[in-house]
Formats: structure tokens, sequence, C-alpha cells
């Protein structure tokens, strides 16, 4: 099992939900977060003083998968948010060691569905 993270441009998220679907991969975690990478950030005008906005918003998507899905799951990710430019996103894969589904009690690869 494995958790696999991706921080995405927001306006990508649809793009990368819809490759997500096609590769059958319907469960994930959306969060709204700011960070900067490479990116840098930008300044901008705002009441006559320059601001310096280095914490640019994000899109945080996180994935619990069994072993068969991740490289399904990291192409369908990379497909929907890749434009090619800087601050297009990273995706962290992370060993998962356990996983419960509270419902039912169903643990390992059985919870994650």
């Amino acid at each position: 099992m494995k958790m696999i993270v991706a921080i995405i441009q927001p306006t990508k998220l649809p793009d990368v939900k819809k490759a997500l679907f096609e590769a059958e991969v319907r469960k994930m975690t959306v969060t709204n977060v700011i960070g900067c990478g490479q990116q840098g950030g930008y300044t901008e005008s705002y009441r006559g003083s320059v601001i310096e906005v280095n914490l640019l918003k994000k899109i945080r998507l996180e994935v619990a998968v069994n072993d068969n899905f991740v490289e399904p799951t990291i192409k369908a990710i990379i497909a929907g948010a890749r434009s090619g430019n800087i601050g297009d996103g990273k995706i962290f894969v992370m060993d998962l060691p356990q996983c419960i589904r509270i419902r039912t009690g169903e643990e390992g690869s059985e919870a994650i569905g």
C-alpha cells in the first residue's frame, strides 16, 4: 500500500480528477494549501504599496492506493497536471504501513478498496 501526495495548480484539479477517474481511481482527499517552490512568488501593488507574495495557492491531493494502482495513479496525475511550466507541482510516494476502514474494521488492502 502507498500514500500518493501531489501538490498541483488549483486550475488543474478538474483535469487531474478526470484523469484519475479514467484510471479507475475514485477515492481521494483534496485540500487547499499555500506554498512555494521554484516559482518563488510574485509582487503586486495594493493601495500604492508593493507587496511580495511568496506563498501561492496550491492543491494538495492525497490518494491511498494498493500497489497495483501506484503507476496508473502517478501517470494520471501527471497527465492531468502537466503544463510544461514551472509550478506544475510535485508527487510524493510514501509507504503506507496500515489502513483501517472505521465502518467495518477491515484492514490492509481491503480497507483501501
